[in-house]
Formats: C-alpha cells, structure tokens, sequence
C-alpha cells in the first residue's frame, strides 16, 4: 500500500502539469511549446533535475491569492546538453502571463547562482509578459537582483538567452546583458516601451514585428540568430554549447584526432578561391569551410554587419572562434558595426578560453561623415582593445588585401598575434608579403593548400599559452 505522504507528492507533482497542459494546445496552435516542453527538447531526453517546484507566491493582493499554483511562473533546473552540465530557466506564459514577481525572481535567480557556482553554462528561456504589476516595486527590485548576476557572472560562465515570446520592458535588460540572444521569426519580440504606448504617447506608429521582432534586432545587432521555428532555435542554441566551456569539461574532443599531414582535396581547393583580379569578389566561407574540421562553421551575428564574418569551428578536436572579412559584402570594409561585431566576438572567446583564427582580406577602414559622426574612432578602437587584451592564442591568415589600419586591427602581429601566415596573393601595407615576412611581422608565406596544417600544429604548440595581464580592477573598454 503507498504511503499517503507519497500519493499526496505525487498529486503536487501532477498539478505541476495540469495547468500547463490546459493551455498548451492553444499555443501549439500558435507555434509556441510550453516551459517544460522547450526544457524537454533542450537538454538531453530525461536528465533534467528540476529546483524550486513548489514554490508559490507570497501575494496577499485578491486576484493573486485565490490562485497560487505551484512553481509559479517559471520552471528552474539542470540537466545536460551533448552529456555536459548546463543550468536553465524557463518562464511560463500560462501562469499570469509568465510575469515576474518575488518568487519567480528568486527562483531565477538561485539557479543562476548555481550556475556559477558549478562553472556551467545557464540557459535562460524568456516568455513574459513583464514584472508583475500586483506585486509593485518588489518585482523592479528583483529585476536589479537579476541584473546583477548577469553582470557578476559574465565571462564566468556562459550566459544564453532564447527570447520565444514577449520580452518587454525591465525584462529586455537581462537578455542584453548575456553573451548571445537567440529569437523565432515572428513569436519572439524585445522592447522597451510597447506599441500602443509609443502611439499614444509619441504618436508613433510601428508594428510590433518592426519594433521588436527578430529580424528588427538580428540585423541591428542586438540577437545573436534568428530561427524559423522554436525547434530550429533550440538546436542552435545546442549547438552554440557545444563550443563553450562547462565547469571542467573541455570544449576540444576528449581525443583529439591526430593531424592530417597528406594534403586533402579540400586543402588543394584553397588554391583557386582567391580571384585573380585585385578587387573581385568571392565568399569567404569557401576558405573556412576547406580549413576547419568537416567544413562546419556555426555563424553568430550573421545577419548584422555582413563585412566580417564570426562564428564558431573546430581545428583539430579544438574549439575556436572565427573571425574573417568578407569580400563578398562591400570589399570587406570594416565600418562601424563590423567593429562592434568583431571586438565583442574576440572578447567573448578571450573570456571563455577559445583561441581566435582570423582571416584577413581588408581594404581599410570604410570611409565616410556617416562613419565619422557614427564614432569610428571609438568604434575602431574597440576592436584594437579586443585584440590586444586578448591572452588567448591568436592565429591569423592574411589572403589578400591588408591595407592601412585595417591590417594592425584585424589581428595583426602588432596587436599581439602569436601566429601569422601570408598567402603568396597577400599584400601587406601595399606591399607583397615578403617585407613583412623580412621584418618578422608574418612568421610564413605559405601555399593556400598548407593552411591548414600549418594552423593545426601551431595551435597544438600554443595550447598551454599562458599571459600574465597586468595588475587592475579591469580594463576601460571604449563603449
């Protein structure tokens, strides 16, 4: 006979689900999953652990206290992706619209802790109608709590939300603040003030997909990628853990595969990707996708600033981030948004231990009052801060053009690089390669076809790469 303490557990435990379940079709209908089923389709099948599920709000305002269901407005856990540890969040819409009160904020915030107290990454799903107005300023103040953490933590642990619905208000900062954003094309929306409010306060009117829908903020440069479905950004987001770092658990492969050193067909067709003519175009990715480990490359920030291309490969076993013009869009000028997605990308890396490859192929810097008036100095300058804060192992490969400042930026010897190659089509400050090799600011010029090889054993030599930076509260980047 069970227990009658155990059946009365297992009747919470029910009720847990019940009233998502009430709701559910109606969002399904919508394209939308409930809290637990996007936990379920991000962690792996039946290792999530689940943390404060019955907690309840404390409110005593009337139309709160008659309905305190368990767990309130967000589930709360761990388990793992790929096998390897990751904390997460997830607000659920079908309880008061899944708004942040005390406890929801609490909740949020105890598995963050845990998340960096672990090392492991933390997975935030954000669907929220906002702070809980019946709860007043108790909400705000939790809203600063979270904040907080997202600041403490940052180059900790990695920080990843997925907006999959309404984030609006104090609750786009959160997201803000993390390493990358992920939304769904026309589900998810980010704004500070609403619509209706700006139409009838500012007479401004906007839809809200052009205010805040994916598209709006993938191409400003404010998320990270956008996905046409709730399952297509789940698996990126998988994808994205894949190449970040969880408490001791590396990012390489636990056996790196040893390196190939016949040449490939792939490593052959690096001779003919870089065009004849000076200033002809060609796609960047074709070089990428010859070098790194099975041509895979995970783009972030692929819809903004399409003049330099970042995402994430594997060399050898390893993870890396990459960094690369590209000559397909506007000769691979940097302007102003390309060093803003350039120098956050080296930063990210830098924090979480990836060696950065940079590929270089840059005519200068864009010129223009537009530039100038938008803070290409500052802008610029960033990026030469990323690079030259960086401690982890920096190889570049300049294909062709390096012309000007745009050549010390783009991970140049100078700014620190511990590895530079020089195709033999380079040309470096309008010279060929060969004086810069003379002078000791390229280590090589070597055939297309031995790029990869070449990388590889230089990033086996340098993964014991140790820096000692200099003794500061922290660095003034140029924001």
């Amino acid at each position: 006979m069970v227990h009658e303490a155990i059946t009365s557990f297992r009747q919470r435990q029910d009720a847990k689900r019940t009233r998502a379940g009430e709701t559910a079709k109606r969002r399904l209908d919508r394209g939308k999953g409930t809290a637990r089923e996007r936990i379920d389709l991000l962690l792996d099948p039946g290792s999530f652990t689940e943390i404060g599920g019955f907690a309840r709000h404390r409110s005593s305002v009337p139309e709160l206290a008659a309905d305190r269901p368990l767990g309130d407005a967000v589930v709360t856990g761990h388990g793992t992706v790929h096998g390897r540890p990751v904390c997460v969040f997830a607000q659920d819409f079908t309880v008061f619209g899944g708004s942040l009160g005390e406890v929801v904020g609490e909740k949020i915030g105890a598995v963050m802790d845990l998340a960096a107290e672990s090392g492991v990454p933390v997975v935030g799903i954000n669907d929220s109608a906002g702070g809980r107005i019946q709860e007043g300023v108790v909400a705000q103040a939790l809203y600063g709590r979270i904040f907080t953490r997202n600041v403490r933590v940052s180059g900790s642990v990695p920080q990843i939300s997925l907006v999959m619905g309404p984030c609006a208000g104090g609750a786009v900062y959160s997201p803000a603040l993390t390493d990358f954003v992920v939304m769904v094309d026309r589900t998810s929306h980010m704004f500070i003030t609403g619509p209706a409010v700006l139409r009838d306060a500012l007479g401004e009117d906007v839809g809200l997909d052009d205010l805040g829908g994916a598209w709006t903020h993938n191409l400003r440069g404010n998320a990270h990628h956008v996905a046409a479905t709730e399952t297509d950004a789940i698996e990126y987001v998988r994808a994205l853990l894949a190449f970040l770092p969880a408490g001791d658990d590396p990012v390489s492969r636990p056996d790196p595969r040893p390196i190939e050193e016949a040449l490939t067909s792939a490593d052959r067709a690096l001779e003919a990707v870089v065009p004849d003519g000076p200033d002809d175009r060609y796609d960047v990715r074709a070089v990428l996708g010859a070098v790194f480990d099975d041509g895979d490359l995970l783009e972030v920030h692929r819809w903004f600033a399409p003049t330099v291309l970042v995402g994430f490969a594997r060399l050898g076993g390893r993870a890396v981030g990459v960094v690369a013009n590209q000559p397909a869009e506007s000769d691979g000028r940097l302007d102003v948004d390309a060093c803003v997605k350039a120098a956050r990308f080296v930063r990210t890396c830098d924090a979480y231990g990836l060696p950065v490859v940079t590929f270089v192929d840059v005519p200068g810097f864009r010129a223009g009052v537009d530039q100038e008036w938008a803070g290409g100095a500052r802008r610029g300058a960033a990026l030469l801060h990323a690079y030259a804060e960086a401690s982890v192992p920096l190889l570049t490969v300049v294909l062709r053009h390096a012309a000007g400042i745009g050549y010390v930026a783009m991970g140049s010897r100078h700014l620190g690089a511990d590895y530079v190659l020089a195709w033999p089509t380079a040309r470096i400050g309008g010279d060929e390669p060969y004086e810069a090799a003379e002078r000791g600011y390229v280590d090589e010029v070597v055939e297309p076809s031995h790029t990869r090889l070449r990388l590889e054993r230089a990033l086996r030599l340098l993964r014991a790469k140790r820096r000692a930076a200099p003794i500061r509260k922290h660095e003034n980047l140029p924001l």
